[in-house]
């Protein structure tokens, strides 16, 4: 089973070069049974870009999430403690074996009535977002 998220250009970049280990999320996906993430690139890319394989998942509070994943997070402590600001409660996804695609894709040509997603949304076997 696989999501696609939707992610900035600057934190995909970091994804890929290995400088960003974590993804962080206020909420988080209900199916445990998600193996992968597809990277969708927001704009002004706009493409789906590669995937990763989800090595494992961290709750806590933002505190301790911030002292487990700091040296990996890809943000600094200011954009980290924005994004849960008012939060008692957060995740991050620890990022595998990643895979880039040579040619990203227009999402337009996958997905019917493509827009991207706030959070994620699931994507089925069938949908033919590979290489």
């Amino acid at each position: 089973m696989k999501i696609l998220l939707s992610i900035k250009p600057e934190f995909v970049e970091k994804i890929f070069n290995g400088k960003k280990k974590f993804e962080y999320r206020k909420v988080l996906f209900s199916n445990r049974e998600v193996k992968t993430v597809v990277v969708y690139s927001t704009m002004p890319v706009g493409r789906i870009v590669g995937e990763f394989e989800i090595k494992s998942i961290h709750q806590d509070s933002p505190n301790e999430l911030w002292s487990k994943t700091k040296e990996f997070a890809g943000v600094d402590g200011v954009f980290f403690n924005d994004y849960f600001n008012g939060r008692n409660s957060g995740f991050a996804i620890e990022i595998g074996q990643v895979k880039r695609y040579k040619n990203p894709i227009d999402p337009k040509l996958v997905f019917e009535k493509f827009t991207a997603p706030q959070s994620f949304f699931y994507v089925k076997e069938d949908e033919g977002v590979t290489v």
